[in-house]
């Protein structure tokens, strides 16, 4: 059992010896606001089981419940004594989801479950949850009204052949009847399509009525930014999967690729990589609020692909945390979307798309939110062909994991990393998290480290690229400390009074600015140069 969006452990004397009901019920007003879930009460963070021995009494379920109720709002408990493995007994506390009111203390404070935390709602963010509660609700209306038996049967024997093939299916559903399978996944509801069973499986006039059903633009530009294709998909007769397709299939420029020199033979690098393309429509049409309007765009640049998804980010979820955290808006259509092999599991399709981009040699995805929709920008340029073959001839040689082949692909792009760097890119905020994302590259040498805590510079083992007849070009990002001074000596004899920008794009501007800074601290500590001025008006000189 590990803390996470929806699971928290606390010690038993959280509620018996140091009782914090205060602190409970914030816990339970956050799972209640986000997707529900459960507090372990009795289990240490660190355990996996409850002390030995340990006993509850049976009163304490009573008490729990009536002390959080005493400090919350709209927050539905449902507690259990549980034995685990070992004899002892710890309290299972089961929060549901409140899918239409707002949870809150007393005293009208607000918090929602942020990964493993309860974080403060800001009250400017209240219309915001209500926005998700409301897009929550959407799957499920019948607002319609329309018959479970008017369906479009291709779409329908399409959807059930789908499920029943499908190995991230159970048996247990895959043997259920056509009707139970659609009950199953919230197609129909007392004998009426929900609007998330008219958008899979409906006819295409009811799929139009429904509000906001997703429409998808393509449109493309040329170096100058005018427009010179358009394709649009909006007349509703496809359903989320064959919009996919259709995206895929339909669009030649998926199909333009770049052609590297792979010793005796030639190895194409596609522009655009279809696990790429093919996870941010999923994830534009999964995510996207179905009670807000507006288009999905695919515009394609000389240089760029953005898609624009109406709509922001769910709550808790931010361009910086984006690969570490996961919130549901539309639940039930992110499951059918999984079941289907559409898209992976809840959180991890960023994890493919940074996978794919560095496989090929590419910056990273940069996810950008605006006042009203987000923007998901990959380039298509190579940052380092050499790096392409570097990265193919590791996952040859090792069995990498996904975390450590995107480290890999980072550190090698880039030259190095320090420990400042690599944490910002990724937004890891604990120092054990690198650790956790390097895995086993640094003992199986294919990452080497030089110095510690922050300081910790992060770089590709010269032997390993040696062996691998890694042939990138010679850089000064990883220079010595005692050289990089003598080089910045040897500049301000030749240019005397400069500033620091001025000396970086003379000696090499692949050299971290912070390492620079810190030549310019020690040669300025050793009296060999001096500075005048502050901040940007700042000039460097050999001292007289």
């Amino acid at each position: 059992m590990v803390e996470n969006q929806t699971c928290d452990k606390k010690s038993l004397r959280f509620v018996t010896t140091k009782a914090d009901w205060q602190q409970l019920a914030k816990d339970c007003i956050a799972f209640a606001n986000a997707a529900g879930g459960k507090l372990l009460i009795g289990i240490e963070d660190d355990d996996e089981l409850p002390p030995p021995d340990q006993q509850i009494p049976d009163s304490l379920l009573e008490q729990v419940v009536k002390k959080v109720s005493q400090h919350s709002l709209n927050v539905r408990l449902a507690p259990k004594k549980v034995t685990a493995s070992n004899g002892a007994e710890f309290l299972e506390l089961t929060v549901s989801r409140n899918p239409q009111s707002i949870a809150c203390t007393t005293d009208g404070r607000y918090f929602l479950r942020v990964v493993d935390e309860s974080k403060p709602l800001p009250p400017d963010e209240l219309g915001r949850l209500l926005s998700e509660k409301q897009a929550f609700t959407w799957e499920l209306q019948t607002a319609g009204r329309i018959r479970s038996t008017n369906f479009d049967e291709a779409k329908r024997a399409a959807f059930l052949k789908a499920v029943r093939q499908s190995d991230r299916v159970t048996s247990f559903v895959r043997e259920k009847s056509d009707e139970e399978i659609l009950d199953y996944y919230f197609f129909t509801k007392d004998g009426f399509f929900t609007n998330l069973g008219i958008l899979w499986i409906g006819r295409r006039e009811d799929r139009a009525a429904l509000l906001h059903a997703p429409v998808i633009q393509f449109i493309k530009y040329d170096e100058s930014e005018r427009k010179v294709n358009k394709i649009v998909w909006d007349d509703f007769s496809l359903n989320p999967k064959e919009l996919i397709e259709a995206v895929w299939s339909e669009i030649p420029d998926w199909k333009e690729s770049y052609e590297l020199s792979d010793g005796l033979f030639r190895k194409n690098i596609p522009h655009y990589d279809e696990v790429v393309i093919r996870e941010m429509i999923a994830n534009a049409l999964v995510h996207r609020p179905y009670t807000t309007r507006g288009d999905i765009f695919l515009n394609l640049f000389s240089d760029r692909l953005e898609v624009h998804n109406p709509g922001l980010l769910p709550l808790g979820v931010t361009p910086r945390n984006i690969l570490h955290v996961s919130q549901k808006r539309n639940e039930h259509l992110a499951r059918v979307f999984y079941d289907l092999r559409l898209m992976e599991r809840e959180g991890s399709g960023y994890d493919r798309m940074y996978q794919a981009q560095l496989e090929n040699g590419k910056p990273v995805p940069v996810v950008i939110e605006g006042d009203d929709r987000v923007v998901v920008l990959v380039e298509k340029r190579i940052v380092r062909p050499e790096v392409v073959e570097f990265i193919s001839k590791a996952v040859e040689q090792y069995e990498l994991t996904q975390k450590e082949l995107i480290s890999l692909g980072l550190v090698a792009q880039h030259g190095s990393f320090s420990a400042v760097e690599f944490s910002r890119i990724l937004n890891l905020t604990e120092p054990q998290s690198i650790r956790r994302w390097l895995g086993r590259l640094i003992d199986l040498k294919l990452i080497q480290t030089k110095g510690r805590t922050k300081a910790t510079e992060y770089f590709v083992d010269p032997e390993i690229l040696r062996a691998m007849s890694f042939k990138g070009p010679t850089t000064l990002r990883r220079i010595e400390p005692h050289r990089l001074q003598e080089l910045v000596r040897q500049d301000l004899l030749i240019y005397d009074a400069s500033r620091i920008g001025e000396i970086h794009s003379r000696i090499g501007q692949e050299i971290p600015r912070h390492k620079l800074f810190k030549a310019l601290e020690n040669l300025i500590s050793s009296g060999i140069i001096e500075k005048k001025g502050q901040r940007k008006y700042t000039r460097y000189s050999i001292k007289k």
